[in-house]
């Protein structure tokens, strides 16, 4: 695999710049005095932003992209062999990564890189983890697969030995990164377009654990199933938390004002030691603040300024995140796209008040939709109304075995107020003539669906 000589800056190409996490180690690279042009299939305000820093992003696949003096090429696990940039850089000998493999060798520049694992949960702990550093004054480099308020993007370069970054199990990516303190949020059945089984998944977390130093730190959720599994064998230091007592952190005491946002008591090896409010929804997001104050603990953090940087994040763009109002319907825009993530997120929902709950879910790659049918339609249920886009292909392509209409048939079985439209108008249209003041609209899934909500606020 090539290596990068960070103190010899050089022309890199990206193809798929405009991708949250390519669009990111771009800025990292262009900061860091790399030369950056990327290249990508449509305009977005992702690709405008790198436009604004003077990175040349052109519109469209070509092999006219990669220029004679292109020294390196980075490409995502969505471009195929046969894309003609790919194919051109080949031809040229141009040295080539993965995204995974270039922020792996990113990482690899910092004494203390914190990897964020997990099937769920990922965005909204790597960014609680980056404000707690942010607070305590750490000045973290951070690279999020979301938008942080706090530093009003997914990327930040810092000038300390502090890395904070989101790993993704896909493909086994987060392999190629080298963390100090590793967090595993969960592990379910998710990715099978790649992974055989939960086995596969499950060993590729334990492969991620392993890549631990004796000294670093794994944080893991005790909710996990046979956790044990996971951590035997390991030399480094483990730290544990989730709802059980024996967890050395958990949540005790757990109340909820009337927006759904919860306070608990954390309570540290069986002692209670501080009262933690936090300004996001769910219990899920309980889960998440333990893991990152944990995380933070194993770099001695101060606990009071963990507290300061938990009490005071607001969360990240599409994680539970309010839109408006229309009409007297507030709207709320979530990236749930598992079924396991759209039960947290509608649990949340109870806990802020509405009279009637309506849900556009937009299901997220043709394998997923397959694979998880009858869990989509369980998990989706305890909405009140539920409308069905068409399935977002991202990376595949349309084999067509599976439809929304599949699902829709498996939440009418439930009994449920289901609707299929194949056009956003059309939903906009509906929503308009169905929904009541003081009712809570969520637009739902991984792809473009948060339009939706964004053309209703704007009328």
């Amino acid at each position: 695999m090539y290596t990068i000589d960070f103190d010899k800056p050089l022309n890199v190409h990206f193809i798929g710049i405009g991708g949250i996490s390519m669009s990111g180690l771009a800025e990292i690279l262009h900061q860091k005095g790399f030369t950056v042009t990327g290249s990508d299939q449509k305009g977005t305000q992702i690709t405008k932003k790198l436009e604004s820093l003077d990175i040349n992003v052109f519109i469209g696949h070509r092999a006219c992209n990669i220029s004679d003096d292109t020294g390196l090429v980075i490409y995502t696990a969505a471009v195929k062999e046969d894309n003609i940039e790919y194919i051109t850089a080949k031809v040229k000998n141009i040295p080539m990564l993965g995204r995974a493999e270039l922020l792996g060798q990113i990482m690899k520049n910092y004494k203390y890189p914190i990897g964020v694992s997990g099937t769920h949960g990922k965005t909204t702990t790597t960014s609680m983890i980056s404000h707690i550093l942010l607070v305590g004054e750490k000045d973290p480099t951070i690279s999020i697969g979301g938008i942080l308020n706090a530093i009003h993007g997914n990327i930040r370069v810092g000038h300390s030995d502090y890395f904070v970054a989101e790993s993704c199990e896909y493909c086994d990516s987060f392999l190629h990164f080298n963390p100090f303190v590793s967090i595993i949020l969960n592990i379910e059945e998710d990715h099978l377009d790649y992974f055989k089984d939960i086995n596969q998944i499950r060993r590729s977390f334990k492969a991620f654990a392993n890549k631990l130093p004796n000294d670093g730190y794994l944080v893991i959720n005790t909710e996990i199933d046979n956790y044990e599994e996971i951590i035997s064998g390991l030399d480094c230091n483990i730290i544990t938390y989730g709802n059980d007592e024996r967890a050395n952190f958990y949540a005790d005491n757990i109340t909820y004002n009337e927006l759904g946002y919860p306070t608990y008591d954390l309570i540290y090896n069986g002692k209670k030691i501080e009262e933690i409010s936090l300004q996001v929804n769910g219990i899920h997001n309980v889960y998440n603040s333990l893991a990152a104050i944990a995380a933070t603990y194993c770099l001695d953090m101060d606990i009071q300024n963990a507290k300061k940087g938990i009490m005071n994040f607001t969360g990240t763009n599409r994680r539970f995140e309010y839109k408006g109002n229309i009409r007297g319907v507030n709207v709320i825009d979530d990236y749930a796209h598992h079924p396991t993530a759209i039960s947290a997120t509608l649990s949340a929902a109870t806990k802020y008040p509405h009279d009637k709950l309506w849900v556009v879910f937009q299901p997220h790659t043709y394998s997923r939709t397959k694979a998880f049918l009858k869990s989509f339609a369980d998990s989706l249920s305890s909405a009140d109304n539920i409308i069905l886009t068409d399935i977002y292909a991202a990376r595949e392509k349309n084999t067509g075995d599976i439809h929304s209409k599949d699902l829709l048939s498996e939440l009418t079985k439930l009994g449920k107020q289901a609707f299929y439209f194949s056009s956003f108008d059309e939903i906009e249209n509906f929503l308009l003539q169905n929904c009541h003041p003081n009712d809570l609209l969520i637009t739902m899934g991984a792809g473009d669906v948060k339009i939706i909500g964004e053309e209703l606020i704007k009328g």
